[in-house]
Order: structure tokens, then sequence, then C-alpha cells
């Protein structure tokens, strides 16, 4: 006989964890005037509003700490949040910022990419064992490399993510989002937004059968619609990161 203290029976799980690619700006902070920064930021926000609003944030504060006055972080997350930037993750605090980062419910996170420190395996002293280290980091490599095909339009509103290159046989529309760690090919029209490299990866370029992008973006350096309005739009077009700049060519 049941009694009203028993848990309820459920035959169906109501949530599970998964493990998934997540994409989000980098801010990276290497001063600690927080006068030029708020300065700078707003302007950032302006050329690309849409982009930004209500964004997630991770934020690398390594290079700012390098200074001999650390930046006082607890404005810069009220100056964030102001702006409608959300902070998700900071990387590279000291102490008093990680209990600052604690105080506002943000976690501690090592960010991948371009400004994280990558450690080389120590040099093998025998020819086998380079050989199967090499025939081992081989295949690690191509395991987690994840191509992706797209035979349909990417309608508006869609975000699409790939862990390696992306290639679309259709046309990408306005208010669509279309995201790779590696490249990214569009074999129609890209009106949305594309953003190649997302992890860091500077090599990355982006192609496309013509150019009428919202925004473009190698690596967290992009350009906006604004940017691109004296190019011409109707021919193929590859997009490619050189000396810190994105270089549009047509093909």
């Amino acid at each position: 006989m049941s009694t009203d203290t028993e848990a309820p029976i459920y035959n169906k799980s109501a949530l599970e964890f998964k493990s998934s690619s997540f994409s989000s700006p980098v801010l990276v902070i290497h001063s600690t005037d927080l006068k030029q920064i708020k300065h700078q930021l707003k302007e950032k926000i302006a050329q690309a509003p849409e982009f930004f609003k209500n964004s997630p944030l991770l934020i690398d504060l390594k290079f700012c700490n390098e200074n001999e006055h650390p930046l006082e972080f607890e404005p810069l997350i009220e100056f964030l949040h102001k702006e409608k930037l959300f902070p998700i993750g900071v990387s590279g605090a000291n102490e008093e910022q990680k209990n600052t980062a604690f105080k506002f419910y943000i976690p501690l996170h090592t960010i991948r990419g371009a400004h994280a420190e990558s450690k080389l395996p120590p040099q093998s002293t025998t020819a086998n064992t380079t050989e199967n280290t090499n025939k081992k980091s081989s295949d690690e490599a191509i395991s987690t490399v994840e191509n992706m095909l797209i035979t349909q339009p990417v309608r508006s509103g869609q975000r699409l993510y790939a862990k390696g290159d992306l290639t679309i046989l259709s046309h990408v529309s306005a208010g669509a989002e279309v995201m790779a760690e590696g490249n990214i090919h569009i074999y129609g029209a890209l009106r949305g937004r594309a953003l190649a490299g997302v992890q860091g990866n500077t090599q990355s370029r982006i192609f496309c059968s013509a150019l009428h992008a919202e925004l473009i973006s190698i690596a967290g350096h992009y350009k906006t619609s604004e940017d691109l309005d004296t190019l011409d739009q109707q021919k193929p077009t590859q997009i490619l990161l050189q000396d810190q700049a994105l270089i549009i060519n047509n093909l």
C-alpha cells in the first residue's frame, strides 16, 4: 500500500548530460586601464551590435596580469553585464580575480586555441618509438576531426557547428550562422554569418560563390557587412587571415 511519502515512479528520464561543442567569443584583455577597455569595447560592439547582443563570453586575463598592477575584475564584469554581454568563463585569473569570478558564478575555464599553451611530447630515443608515437598522434587527429556536409539551404535562425571542415552545397540565408573549427566551403551565396577557425586555427579559410555576408570571421578576427560593401560580391570569393587581418580575394 502506497503512502504520500513514497517517491513517484517515472518511466522516462527527465534529463541527461551530453558532450557538445559550443562556440563563444573570447575577450582577451591586454590592458589594465579600465577606461580604455570600456571605450574600445563600446566601439567593437557598435560595429556589430547583433553579433554581440546577449552573447556569452569567455574572458582571458593572462596577458593583462603580466602588468605590475592587476586589472580590477569586478568593475569589468559589471560593465559587461550592462552592455548585455554575459561572461561564462574566465582564464588566466589571479587569486583575487578568481574569488570575484566565483562571486558572480563565473567558472574557471581553460581556453583552447590561439592563446593556449602547447607542450610537445619528449623526443623519442628510438626510431620505432617515434614511428609509433607519430602513428598514434595521426590516428588521434583523424578520430577527433568531424567534417560536415550539408546539402540543403541553411535557413534564417539555423546555427551549424563542425569540429572539422564544413561544406554547404547550397546558400546560407540572412540570419543563419555557420561555424567550423576548420574551413568553410559554401557553394551558394553567403548571406548570414560564417565563422571559421573558431578554436583559434589561423590557417582556416572561408570560400563562397557570392559574398553578401552579415559577418565573416577567422580565428576571432571579423568583418561586418559594412566592411564588405566595396567588394565585387557576385564572384566566387575566398577569405583568409594574414598578418592578423582578414584578406578577401575573388577567385
